[in-house]
């Protein structure tokens, strides 16, 4: 046995072995070939532990089922059909994992040490282990909207007028830090600002934990994550009531609620009230996202991983998930750790599909049940819930994996930048920013791109999206618009409280606005505030104290 062990081991460094047993002989290799020679007809006990031993291994190995997954001749034996002879082979199998316990250990503590110990030396020479950096903007936040975090939309309560801010203000626990990014989503009623130096903050609802202070009270002000301080954190992603933070050495943490598994922690718990580390170890991460209920990761090497409520096919994984656990009663297999979108396809005008090869995902947005991706060739694949058009595929129907949008792919038509609402989608690309599905709670809606003429000739740097209000940075200023109901995210002024037409938000007129993100009832933005001008213009706005 122990032999077996060796040669099993020297497989996990070679990844290519061959296993002799009797007169049966096993092959393995990373193309995932089994070949089994004339010779005995049933499986040996020794070609079981092996296979045993493998599905170990893959639990902390790190390879992706991809890479790693070993095909045997023995089949999987449910415990009805297992033979009497079981518990003799459980007691020599428990023996091997005894004897692997050591280097399973190494391979766990490498792999959650990899954020706090790794050197910047190794760093540099290794391309896996290079740091991710900051957003290179930096500058002063300014926060437009409500403040009063259990009012946002809902009707049952009444709103106090001095916590709803139609102007944008600076924040005086803010006075003197600068930021390098914030985040918000069209369905979350908090936010995430991450500092110059890396320190993630949280301001915000807290009914489910999602600002990561260790509790579910309501928190009026500012919150620093404590238990992210040893970390880097270099950006982040909300949902309506869970987080995600992304680390400058590829790993995500997550907090909020997880009750659908958005968390991806592969716990059942339906709070996680700190951040913990996510569930995977295939490879670094580059970018998060988030839907309302489910969480979106890509990798270093452009494959997307998603997590969280199936429904409406959101998670790409030719799905809804449903399933009845009564005869009246619905449920969802919701995914609980990370799993990769396997495929994307391309549809003729008679729906059949064809799929599209070489996509490396670059960038990708999310609204409430809906996500559109961006390869790097600049086309645009996009799957969910596909009412009102927010696909973009000129028909409402539901994609459970993703799918080309045909209009952004041609010449110069890519898409460059992608922005989700709750109901809309809004890209830019060479031809100029375009609009699909709808912003206003009536009328009709976008079945497919449609430019938006209002904006055409502007250097659009940053698009925040609401349930229905959109706030743009465009050149030296602010454009906003939105029906109503709004709770001051426009920050157009106590007068113009919504307007379904795009209009210049004058108070923050000459500003160079870097960044900007919209949640329930509230927007965040970062002002640059390097010249005398920019002083100047950040000087006029009122400071509020939280």
């Amino acid at each position: 046995m122990r032999s077996l062990l060796a040669v099993s081991e020297a497989a996990w460094r070679s990844r290519k072995a061959t296993f002799v047993s009797g007169s049966c002989l096993m092959k393995y290799s990373t193309q995932q070939d089994c070949v089994r020679l004339p010779g005995r007809r049933k499986p040996c006990k020794l070609e079981w532990h092996v296979s045993r031993l493998f599905d170990a291994g893959n639990a902390v190995s790190g390879f992706s089922s991809r890479e790693s997954q070993v095909f045997v001749n023995a089949p999987r034996m449910t415990p009805e059909k297992r033979p009497a002879e079981d518990e003799e082979e459980e007691q020599e199998a428990k023996k091997l994992k005894e004897d692997t316990t050591p280097s399973v250990t190494e391979a766990l503590q490498d792999e959650t040490s990899q954020d706090s110990v790794a050197s910047d030396s190794a760093a540099s020479s290794d391309p896996e282990k290079k740091r991710m950096n900051l957003p290179e903007n930096r500058g002063t936040l300014v926060y437009t909207g409500c403040t009063q975090w259990e009012y946002i939309g809902r009707r049952n309560l009444k709103s106090i007028p001095s916590m709803i801010h139609y102007l944008p203000r600076r924040i005086s626990s803010l006075k003197g830090i600068r930021v390098a990014f914030v985040t918000s989503h069209c369905s979350a009623a908090h936010s995430i600002i991450i500092t110059e130096e890396g320190k993630a903050m949280s301001l915000g609802r807290n009914e489910k934990g999602q600002l990561g202070v260790g509790d579910t009270e309501n928190r009026s002000g500012i919150m620093a994550m404590d238990t992210m301080a040893e970390f880097t954190v270099v950006s982040a992603a909300v949902g309506r009531n869970h987080t995600l933070l992304l680390t400058d050495r590829g790993s995500v943490f997550a907090c909020g609620d997880n009750k659908s598994g958005q968390c991806g922690t592969g716990s059942t718990n339906a709070i996680i009230h700190t951040p913990c580390r996510i569930s995977f170890k295939e490879a670094k991460i580059g970018k998060v996202a988030c839907g309302a209920e489910f969480s979106m990761i890509i990798d270093k090497k452009g494959y997307l991983y998603s997590f969280g409520l199936p429904e409406y096919g959101q998670l790409g994984h030719n799905t809804d998930g449903k399933f009845f656990i009564t005869s009246n009663k619905l449920s969802y297999q919701h995914e609980r750790v990370p799993r990769r979108v396997p495929i994307f396809v391309e549809r003729s005008k008679d729906g059949h599909p064809t799929p599209v090869t070489d996509v490396q995902i670059v960038d990708i947005a999310c609204g409430s049940n809906h996500t559109v991706a961006v390869d790097a060739r600049k086309r645009a694949f996009s799957w969910g819930f596909g009412g009102y058009g927010r696909l973009g595929h000129a028909e409402p129907k539901d994609e459970y994996i993703p799918r080309l949008i045909k209009f952004f792919d041609g010449h110069n038509r890519g898409v460059e930048k992608i922005y989700c609402g709750s109901t809309f989608t809004i890209g830019i690309s060479a031809l100029g920013i375009f609009l699909w599905g709808q912003t206003r709670r009536t009328g009709e809606a976008n079945m497919y791109p449609k430019p938006l003429q209002d904006l055409c000739g502007w250097d659009i740097r940053s698009v925040g999206c609401s349930a229905t209000s959109v706030v743009v940075a465009a050149d030296d200023t602010v454009i906003a618009w939105g029906p109503s109901p709004t709770y001051g995210e426009l920050g157009l002024g106590e007068n113009i409280k919504s307007s379904t037409q795009p209009k210049e938000v004058k108070a923050l007129e000459g500003a160079h606005v870097m960044q900007v993100s919209c949640g329930m009832g509230h927007a965040v933005m970062i002002v640059r505030d390097e010249s005398e001008k920019d002083k100047e213009i950040l000087e006029k706005l009122k400071e509020i104290t939280l």
